[in-house]
């Protein structure tokens, strides 16, 4: 099946939020505040030439990549495909369209967090050159009762 990958626009939030809300591991990394529709229509003011989504011949949704970056680093703040459509290279040509449009802006690194426990997001991402830090401690603290400070 032949897709196209297109720039992300706020018109597409009901959508990624139903895949991003059926796909176990997207669904365990999202947040209320961030990743409702203010927050991402926030996301997408800021990085607007840097989030994409695939979609079918007849207008499905089927994969979804939101990255950015703060004129420094990049960062992929989330890549999910449709269990249904997954090993078909979508995940991989988002990827790769999101390194162009990032590297266009001038960026030269780019960093993703994945669960330790997600064996298959973990494996797909050493398989595309993303290699694992392990000399360095992740933090976070939330500035809002309403984000989990995580595990």
């Amino acid at each position: 099946m032949s897709v196209s990958v297109l720039p992300l626009t706020i018109l597409d939030y009901d959508a990624i939020s139903a895949l991003w809300n059926s796909v176990g591991m997207s669904k365990r990394a999202l947040n209320p505040v961030d990743d409702s529709r203010e927050g991402i229509e926030r996301y997408l003011k800021r990085n607007p030439n840097t989030c994409f989504k695939a979609v079918t011949e007849d207008g499905q949704l089927v994969g979804v990549i939101l990255s950015g970056h703060d004129g420094r680093r990049g960062i992929v703040h989330h890549l999910c495909v449709n269990p249904d459509f997954q090993r078909g290279g979508i995940g991989s040509l988002l990827v790769k369209t999101a390194e162009e449009a990032l590297k266009k802006e001038g960026i030269q690194k780019i960093f993703i967090l994945v669960f330790e426990d997600n064996e298959k997001g973990n494996a797909f991402w050493e398989k595309r050159g993303y290699s694992l830090r392990t000399n360095l401690n992740y933090r976070n603290k939330s500035l809002n009762d309403q984000i989990p400070t995580g595990e």
